[in-house]
């Protein structure tokens, strides 16, 4: 069976991470999907509220999240990725936070991946097409950000892996960055070709293809050997819910909203042995919380089932 993960927020707490591991490895996780953005939030960075947090050196991180790599190892469970805090640009932002982003918090963030012993570092790309008047201009600002931490990335043994966004305009959602696979497969290839190693992959995001109704199948299987780790979670078309597979439908007959059936062939075909990880934490906050572990039991068990669909099993070991 396919290796299954999920976020660390909202399970993991500074207070005692070694509890937070263990409820993610007794509910059927073998691999976790570390919340590093959840020390400095989106919403803050988009209002230029920033924390002290990436102040710190890496000497007094490394001390800080030391409890959270032992509690990790003791509870069974391998940090198999890790998010960037995002947005790591914001378009017409103040020039001291873009500097900040790009100075302090993305190259400590790679070296933090690197003490957890994390190969994949997810980051966000620059959302600039509207400024700048096309795909490719904005691209070649996110290329100069891979290149300023692909050195680093390169030393370390990390991969920096870029995942396929949506942009809003007014009540639209829009194709956001890297979102053409065609594109991706010739830049990644590209780049990886000039520092000799896999310094940038491929994330897939299973909410973010469904809300700008991109072909997942075609996505994946296109993508190939470049994707190397996943977002799965749902959403009604609409809006970036976050929310547990199958869970919206087109109609009352029940047709799912999200083709799943096409991201699980896309993944068959191109043989997929990475980890099947759920971006689901704002599930953890709208059940109760008594109903957590439950919850993240069902979210494993959907994960069985893709990984039996995938290794063409069928459903053979939903129920292990």
């Amino acid at each position: 069976m396919l290796e299954l993960g999920v976020q660390t927020k909202e399970v993991v707490r500074d207070e005692d991470p070694e509890q937070g591991f263990r409820l993610l490895r007794d509910a059927g996780f073998s691999c976790a999907d570390f919340s590093l953005n959840a020390y400095l939030l989106n919403l803050d960075i988009y209002d230029a509220h920033l924390n002290a947090f990436f102040d710190a050196d890496m000497e007094e991180l490394e001390r800080f999240f030391t409890p959270h790599k032992q509690g990790a190892a003791r509870a069974g469970v391998r940090i198999h990725q890790m998010h960037m805090p995002y947005p790591i640009f914001v378009p017409q932002g103040a020039d001291a936070v873009n500097a900040y982003l790009w100075q302090q918090v993305a190259p400590k963030s790679v070296r933090i991946c690197a003490f957890f012993g994390c190969r994949y570092l997810v980051v966000h790309g620059f959302k600039l097409a509207r400024e700048l008047g096309s795909e490719d201009a904005e691209w070649a600002q996110t290329e100069k950000f891979i290149h300023f931490l692909a050195p680093m990335a390169k030393e370390l043994g990390i991969t920096l892996c870029v995942e396929n966004l949506y942009s809003g305009l007014g009540s639209h959602m829009l194709e956001g960055p890297c979102c053409n696979a065609r594109k991706m497969v010739k830049r990644i290839d590209r780049i990886n070709a000039q520092y000799g190693a896999e310094v940038l992959g491929f994330c897939f995001d299973t909410g973010h293809a469904n809300l700008v109704g991109i072909d997942m199948e075609d996505f994946v299987t296109t993508l190939g050997k470049r994707l190397k780790v996943l977002h799965i979670h749902d959403n009604d078309g609409v809006k970036d819910l976050h929310q547990i597979p199958y869970t919206f439908t087109r109609t009352r007959e029940n047709a799912c909203s999200t083709d799943w059936d096409g991201f699980l062939r896309g993944l068959r075909a191109i043989h997929y042995d990475g980890v099947l990880n759920f971006e689901t934490t704002p599930v953890l906050t709208s059940f109760p919380v008594e109903m957590r572990e439950d919850v993240l039991r069902f979210l494993a068990r959907i994960g069985k089932y893709f990984s039996g669909q995938i290794q063409g099993n069928g459903d053979a070991g939903i129920y292990m």
